[in-house]
């Protein structure tokens, strides 16, 4: 995919928020709230993880960077960054960190080119880049069709992004988290990771997100129910436009999972066409 110019997240109904995590015991903190191995992490490296409730759901799938020893920066959907900086500083206690949402601070922008010099996050093959608001160059947002085509390339990626009418709605490996990098099985306790690691090891995840197409005349938003050609349910996280049509992201049992947790048919729900192609397999 390729685009003019680096693309402007930081609004509309999509935007992306920052968070902000800073102090001395800010990296041992994160080890134990978040599901990737953010401790190891260098600064200047970044890496996609998960914020997960106790029961292994996924509250919020963040971008996040180490910009100093003590201080990182996380990307994630601006309707649930308050939310997430609050249930953070819940955990804080005694630890020598503090979490704030600094949303209004800065400006995400999408870039495909390469990496970006200054504070750059990994996005799956493409990079999240963060520049202080008051030094951006003034923007009306995202032209539609450079956003149009970000977000369909999250799909063709079968990377998610949970928003707040899908948040806490999949166990972590249900949105293949674990196939992107977003979970270390080799680390300490976090929040959910009894749960998530019961899934792991014992094999049990049978609902995963499928790449789908959608030809409706009504749009799907995530959270909607539509279901699949054998008319077993799916529930939308993400789509985007494609040629007259929607890429859409979707959960649901999917076909080599096989056994008796596979939902039942839904008759009157949107149909979609697929499942089509990822570029990682799912496990067998």
């Amino acid at each position: 995919m390729s685009m003019s110019a680096d693309v402007d997240l930081s609004t509309g109904p999509t935007a992306l928020g920052v968070l902000a995590i800073r102090g001395a015991d800010a990296a041992r903190f994160l080890q134990g709230q978040l599901s990737a191995n953010v401790e190891k992490l260098d600064v200047g490296a970044s890496t996609l993880a998960g914020f997960h409730n106790p029961q292994g759901r996924t509250i919020a799938l963040l971008a996040v960077g180490r910009t100093a020893p003590d201080e990182f920066l996380a990307v994630l959907p601006r309707d649930l960054a308050p939310g997430v900086a609050q249930r953070l500083g819940k955990f804080v206690l005694r630890a020598k960190v503090r979490v704030t949402d600094e949303s209004a601070s800065w400006r995400v922008y999408g870039v495909t080119s390469g990496k970006p010099p200054g504070i750059a996050l990994a996005w799956g093959d493409r990079w999240l880049t963060l520049r202080a608001a008051d030094t951006a160059p003034a923007s009306p947002g995202p032209a539609p069709a450079a956003l149009d085509a970000w977000l369909r390339a999250d799909v063709h990626a079968g990377l998610p992004q949970i928003h707040a009418a899908t948040s806490e709605s999949f166990v972590a490996q249900m949105l293949n988290l674990d196939l992107l990098g977003a979970i270390a099985f080799d680390k300490g306790c976090y929040t959910g990771q009894e749960v998530i690691a019961r899934a792991h090891y014992r094999g049990r995840v049978k609902r995963r997100l499928q790449h789908w197409r959608y030809t409706g005349a009504t749009p799907l938003q995530p959270g909607d129910t539509a279901r699949g050609p054998d008319g077993r349910a799916l529930t939308v996280v993400s789509v985007a436009p494609d040629d007259g049509a929607q890429a859409v992201l979707a959960v649901g049992t999917f076909a080599d999972a096989g056994g008796s947790d596979a939902e039942p048919p839904v008759g009157d729900a949107p149909a979609l066409s697929g499942p089509l192609p990822l570029p990682y397999a799912l496990p067998d």
